[in-house]
């Protein structure tokens, strides 16, 4: 049979998000991680929007999933400053 490679031991997996996690607070990025009902959820992301308009800094959601319990889990980004 061919070489199958060896899945990566758990210290293995930990320091790689432990570098990624490092990574991501050092990309000048400010993320805030939010669970709310869709109603709440959406509201929350426009409140972002016009707090921190999308040109002058970078605003996205970033990532977003529904969870069992039919709330929206997802994360906002933007640039700790306009300058």
């Amino acid at each position: 049979m061919g070489n199958v490679p060896k899945p990566p031991s758990m210290a293995a997996l930990k320091k790689r998000i432990r570098d990624h996690r490092t990574q991501a607070a050092s990309d000048g990025f400010v993320r805030e991680r939010f669970c709310l009902d869709r109603e709440d959820a959406r509201a929350k992301a426009r409140e972002w929007f016009q707090s921190y308009p999308k040109a002058a800094y970078w605003t996205e959601v970033e990532s977003w999933r529904v969870v069992g319990d039919g709330r929206i889990e997802f994360t906002m980004r933007r640039l700790s400053s306009a300058d």
